[in-house]
């Protein structure tokens, strides 16, 4: 349960994240207005590591790192995919 829960939550907010950054690459947004979300992500997730790390500590902590982590990897799918999806749009035109 300590590792299904944030990952469970993260799975839930990283896909809110995932279809924000479809949507904004759907309308045609720049590059920078595309990572948004992603920099907020990774901005969250360092805030949970920290009050994992230094706030909480023990087993309880570690609930709010592995949910950093999750975040962390929903975030660089995100920058991936505003990326790749440039390309793709730019190839088309």
């Amino acid at each position: 349960m300590m590792i299904l829960v944030p990952f469970l939550v993260a799975v839930i907010s990283g896909s809110i994240v995932l279809l924000i950054t479809w949507g904004l690459i759907k309308k045609n947004f720049s590059l920078p207005i595309r990572n948004i979300p992603g920099i907020v992500t990774v901005i969250a997730a360092n805030v949970l590591f920290y009050i994992g790390f230094v706030m909480v500590r023990g087993f309880e902590g570690v609930a709010y790192l592995f949910l950093a982590f999750f975040l962390v990897g929903f975030a660089v799918v995100s920058f991936l995919m505003a990326i790749v999806m440039e390309k793709k749009l730019v190839g088309t035109k």
